[in-house]
């Protein structure tokens, strides 16, 4: 079922329950009213057939008092199948009006009107009893029943039955069509989306949607849409980006792979000249082995951060067996570690992140700041300190550094500053580091000077409550 059909179904729904509503209720009240009407004229009939037996009951003879009844039938109007009964404190019947029936009044009805001095009995076909308590101090108590059928109203309920049943029939009807037409014209804008979704292909990712300027629910979701594809564009753009980079990147080792082989194969060699060979081609096999770990490590920390597995670190104990694993590569490399007092009580250096992942991370920033202050007789100096909330490490060199235009690409993957060319390595190390740090929700900055040195500080937050 389609949305428009769906909400034009739900739209007539409520609509039709509320006419229902609306109907019973007018309808419950005419008949209420109109019963209450007809039961206070009821009572009224019987007043008056009181008095006419009281005014009648003092006259001296029968035929004056038949003249008197004639004079308040024709005054009075009569109701429909009336009969009006008095009863003098023996039950009897004393005085009779209307039309003249043989089923006798039951006597718990009588008593009843004696102790509570009215009683209104409902009948079957909106017929009415009442009876009244008369008190007289000549003739006595005597009791007053009246009865009569209300034909008029279930003539005008009948009528009231047949105008609502026929009004919520054409309302079911206007509401069906209207509820139809609402819907598509509320539905108009998520259409204009869908099609203009359906345009927005891999190869034109720059394109938005167009109802993204409004303040309405449907204005609120195409401006989320294009912050995904903002999201999408930057992603396809860096996918190719690394694709392109990596693919060249990998071609350097293969070039010199296949061209040491082929090299090799043209003739017989002596034992030291194949010696060579094997040594090159293993060089470039381990430069490709280098390159491809690095690959498959930026795409580790680029994973969702949910998916990778997560548990406090001591970055102060990290740090350690990082420089131990620095020394072990770089052996005539010199770093100086410093650890800081946390600034708040109860402060640690304590982290939750993924051992691995950091491990690298720092591996990365001090075998980059080895590398390239190599003709630097500065000791290099990694500073771990505990501000507040956070974790920061600064690593500092005295090397080449780098010129502003380089430092604001270092995050780029396989980007290598000019200054820095001739050192080895594929420009896949800073990048990887700000990954990880931001899977770990920390960041990374980069200051640098040509010639003066660079410093990397490195933040992460605290597991300190």
């Amino acid at each position: 079922m389609t949305i428009r059909t769906r909400l034009a179904l739900q739209f007539a729904a409520i609509l039709a329950v509320t006419l229902l509503l609306f109907s019973l209720v007018i309808y419950f009240f005419t008949y209420q009213s109109r019963r209450n009407y007809f039961t206070d004229n009821l009572f009224a009939r019987a007043r008056v057939v009181a008095h006419v037996y009281l005014d009648g009951a003092n006259r001296g003879d029968e035929a004056s008092r038949a003249t008197y009844r004639r004079y308040l039938r024709q005054f009075y109007r009569t109701l429909p199948a009336e009969e009006v009964q008095v009863y003098d404190a023996q039950n009897r019947v004393v005085f009779r009006e209307g039309q003249q029936t043989v089923q006798p009044v039951p006597k718990s009805l009588l008593t009843s009107v004696r102790q509570t001095g009215s009683v209104v009995e409902q009948r079957p076909g909106n017929a009415q009893t009442v009876g009244l308590l008369y008190r007289d101090p000549h003739r006595g108590d005597f009791v007053v029943v009246a009865s009569s059928v209300d034909t008029d109203s279930q003539v005008e309920q009948r009528t009231l039955r047949t105008i609502l049943a026929s009004g919520l029939l054409i309302s079911f009807g206007i509401v069906g069509v209207g509820g139809w037409f609402f819907a598509r014209q509320a539905l108009r804008p998520m259409q204009r989306i869908v099609q203009e979704v359906d345009t927005i292909t891999a190869f034109d990712l720059h394109r938005r949607l167009s109802q993204a300027d409004g303040q309405d629910e449907v204005s609120h979701l195409a401006q989320r849409f294009n912050s995904l594809l903002d999201r999408l564009e930057t992603a396809f753009a860096g996918q190719r980006t690394f694709v392109r980079d990596a693919s060249h990147e990998l071609r350097t080792p293969l070039t010199v792979l296949t061209g040491e082989l082929e090299v090799a194969l043209l003739q017989e060699r002596n034992p030291a000249e194949y010696r060579r060979v094997l040594q090159s081609t293993l060089d470039a096999a381990r430069m490709l082995t280098a390159l491809t770990n690095g690959l498959l490590q930026i795409a580790r920390a680029s994973d969702d951060p949910s998916q990778v597995p997560m548990a406090p670190v001591r970055l102060d104990e990290l740090l350690l067996q990082a420089h131990e694993e620095v020394l072990r590569r770089q052996p005539t490399c010199r770093v100086d570690l410093e650890f800081g007092e946390p600034t708040l009580p109860g402060g640690s250096f304590e982290v939750l992140g993924n051992e691995p992942l950091l491990l690298s991370a720092v591996l990365n920033v001090l075998e980059n700041a080895c590398k390239f202050s190599k003709d630097s007789q500065e000791p290099i100096m990694a500073i771990l300190t505990c501000l507040g909330r956070e974790v920061q490490l600064q690593v500092r060199d005295r090397g080449v550094g780098m010129t502003e235009a380089d430092r604001q690409q270092v995050f780029v993957p396989f980007f290598r500053a000019e200054a820095i060319r001739t050192v080895p390595g594929h420009g896949i190390g800073l990048p990887l580091t700000a990954k990880i740090m931001a899977l770990h929700g920390g960041s990374i900055r980069v200051d640098s000077e040509l010639g003066a040195g660079t410093q990397v500080t490195l933040r992460l937050p605290t597991t300190s409550l």
